[in-house]
């Protein structure tokens, strides 16, 4: 193992992330946040369990009075993310330990204001409260600006300026948008945040982390695949990317983000105990192992999910689709609106829920909303179209 490089050291509620601290175990809560009772319990198992920072899902002035009395319960590290409102970031603060963003989000509330200002008021609450932030940039949620100006790229055929060009037509809005936001960050003189670049691909994953790192090597990093899958696969692609990344010395706190059930979060926590136990014993996943041709994703469960049956559905899924997997499609099964559509827009076979219907879509296009007891039908019908047109084209 390289030695670990030496960031920033931050401080989130009682522990640390960077400088000479352990790496840092991060797990979320599926609960639903209203539910007191529950969240609370769940944050507690998950950080006896192990986690360092549990993070609970914050969307309305409801779930923001919740937080107030679950943090008044517990005494674990909690953080939050703002998603699309990132006013609700002065209700939340004075109850969590570290706020995570997404510059992606940050176009959907007040669209007219620059969203420098909106990081200036991000800060000037991080501040008063003391609080720690998290830059969340995420494959799925991109900056419309990022995101458009990597389509005009590949559309006039540049793809980066990368010494790969494949490689940075996928990184470099991840990477862009994670570059601006810490030097604003810099330039307005916070420097109490990490960085999170994510996508469900794990060489992408090690590509854009590992040159964010060359680039800003005082920054720390938190670490993780989005939308990794349901274990084993899950898991699997989590090692591949994080193994890789830990055992360079990259990386400062990690979560395993698996699709289990609300009270299955703790294997999130088991999975990244097995992960940093791995580095440190020099047993690292061989980076060269490949997975299926066949690319199935599916979104970590959370209080965000309408629907219960979710976990299911991609786990069921995934079965019903083994037939495929030499086949290079993607399938993505998603559990609710926020990352739902624009992690299915480039899937051949896309799923996201709602509470009672599932819309199921091909790329950008929706094919049409089934309930719950057809969708896999469904899905499986046009993934097979999908087989029969690649292999009409290959002959």
């Amino acid at each position: 193992m390289t030695t670990r490089r030496t960031t920033r050291k931050i401080k989130v509620g009682n522990a640390f992330i960077g400088g000479d601290a352990p790496v840092l175990i991060q797990t979320m809560a599926a609960t639903k946040t209203f539910d007191v009772d529950a969240t609370v319990a769940t944050v507690d198992y998950l950080a006896q369990s192990g986690a360092g920072l549990v993070r609970i899902a914050v969307d309305s002035i409801n779930d923001a009075k919740a937080l107030a009395e679950i943090r008044k319960q517990t005494t674990a590290n909690l953080s939050v993310d703002l998603q699309e409102n990132f006013r609700l970031a002065e209700l939340v603060a004075p109850n969590v330990d570290k706020i995570r963003y997404n510059p992606g989000h940050l176009h959907h509330l007040e669209p007219n204001l620059a969203w420098e200002k909106k990081v200036e008021y991000l800060v000037d609450v991080a501040k008063e409260f003391d609080v720690a932030l998290r830059v969340g940039v995420n494959c799925g949620s991109l900056d419309p600006t990022k995101l458009a100006k990597y389509r005009d790229q590949l559309a006039n055929g540049d793809a980066g300026a990368q010494e790969n060009d494949e490689a940075a037509a996928v990184f470099d809005p991840l990477l862009e948008s994670a570059l601006e936001h810490v030097d604003f960050l810099d330039s307005v003189g916070f420097t109490r945040y990490c960085v999170s670049i994510k996508d469900s691909d794990p060489e992408t994953v090690v590509l854009v982390n590992r040159r964010f790192a060359a680039l800003r090597p005082q920054i720390p990093l938190h670490l993780g695949v989005t939308e990794a899958g349901a274990p084993p696969r899950g898991v699997l692609k989590s090692r591949l990317a994080l193994e890789t990344l830990l055992a360079e010395g990259i990386g400062e706190t990690l979560r395993v983000s698996l699709t289990v059930e609300a009270n299955q979060k703790a294997k999130e926590v088991e999975a990244g105990r097995l992960i940093l136990e791995n580095v440190a014993s020099g047993n690292v996943i061989d980076p060269s192992t490949r997975l299926p041709n066949l690319n199935i994703v599916s979104c970590p469960s959370c209080s965000r999910v309408q629907n219960g049956r979710f976990v299911e559905l991609a786990r069921t899924l995934e079965k019903a689709t083994e037939f495929a997997k030499d086949y290079p499609f993607k399938i993505a099964t998603m559990g609710c609106r926020v990352n739902g559509p624009g992690e299915t827009d480039d899937a051949d076979v896309g799923l996201w829920c709602g509470a009672d219907k599932v819309n199921l879509k091909s790329g950008s296009t929706t094919i049409g909303s089934f309930g719950y007891d057809e969708i896999i039908e469904k899905a499986v019908e046009l993934l097979q179209e999908k087989i029969r047109l690649y292999d009409q084209q290959a002959k």
